[in-house]
């Protein structure tokens, strides 16, 4: 049965190679993207694939909270029931680094949109919907002053306490809002895939980006993902794993979302 799917970043790398496996397989999929020009063209491309599924298309700047905003109230107003949101966009390095509300980019962009994005679209998600959280390896322990835009961090530092904040809300998620039946899940989809953002990062052609599509299509269709809310699926070890130790400490985990939740009724 089809199923309507939001993928975030979904005009390259991992994000578009799981669009492609999604719409041959005949689903309804919702493509983002910062571009119009890009999505133009990936939609070009995908229709040629079709598996007899609908591609619709969202233009929105995930640094900026008012497009995420916007993004949202034009979803629901479209999908009265979206299946699925893979939340894939990321950035590791950026010529700016800080948005326009001073916020560093990584964060804005890896943890606080999606969080954003997903209690938006919640409303429309059914019991058994699912949300997947692209987490990583690289997961460092949060500062919240960071999060929270004070002072300044390398690229790495901030992506991996950006990907570190994105796992360990998924878990606050998945027991807040558990009666729902929407299944949430972190994802580790393999480390240095043949993304952009790895090519620029890490200077390395890098691995299959099937690897990272093929997960990401099981966490958001298969039935080992099912009864699995709130977890980190590692894709380096093919498992279900802890994250960093900072991801299993409540304290810290709240506080993560105290902050979150204060960014957002500010801006």
């Amino acid at each position: 049965m089809s199923k309507t799917i939001l993928i975030t970043g979904a005009t390259d790398g991992i994000g578009l190679e799981t669009a492609k496996l999604l719409v041959a397989q005949g689903h309804n999929v919702v493509l983002h993207g910062r571009s119009s020009d890009k999505l133009d063209a990936v939609e070009k491309t995908l229709r040629t694939m079709n598996g007899g599924g609908e591609i619709s298309r969202y233009v929105a700047d995930l640094s900026k909270l008012e497009d995420v905003r916007r993004m949202a109230k034009d979803i629901t107003a479209d999908f009265a029931q979206l299946d699925v949101l893979i939340n894939n966009a990321g950035v590791l390095k950026t010529a700016q680094t800080r948005t326009a509300d001073g916020f560093d980019v990584r964060f804005m962009v890896n943890t606080i949109a999606p969080y954003l994005l997903t209690q938006k679209l919640l409303p429309v998600m059914p019991q058994g919907g699912r949300v997947v959280n692209l987490s990583s390896a690289a997961q460092a322990p949060v500062s919240i002053a960071a999060l929270q835009g004070k002072g300044q961090l390398d690229d790495m530092a901030a992506y991996a306490q950006s990907k570190l904040a994105i796992t360990m809300w998924t878990r606050e998620f998945a027991t807040r809002y558990g009666e729902s039946g929407v299944v949430f899940s972190a994802v580790n989809p393999g480390s240095l895939l043949a993304s952009k953002m790895v090519k620029e990062g890490f200077g390395v052609a890098g691995n299959d980006l099937s690897i990272g599509a093929d997960i990401l299509l099981r966490a958001a269709l298969s039935d080992e993902f099912s009864n699995m809310s709130g977890k980190y699926y590692d894709n380096d070890n093919h498992r279900f794993a802890p994250p960093q130790a900072d991801g299993l400490d409540d304290t810290k985990m709240r506080a993560i979302v105290e902050a979150i939740e204060g960014i957002l009724d500010s801006h």
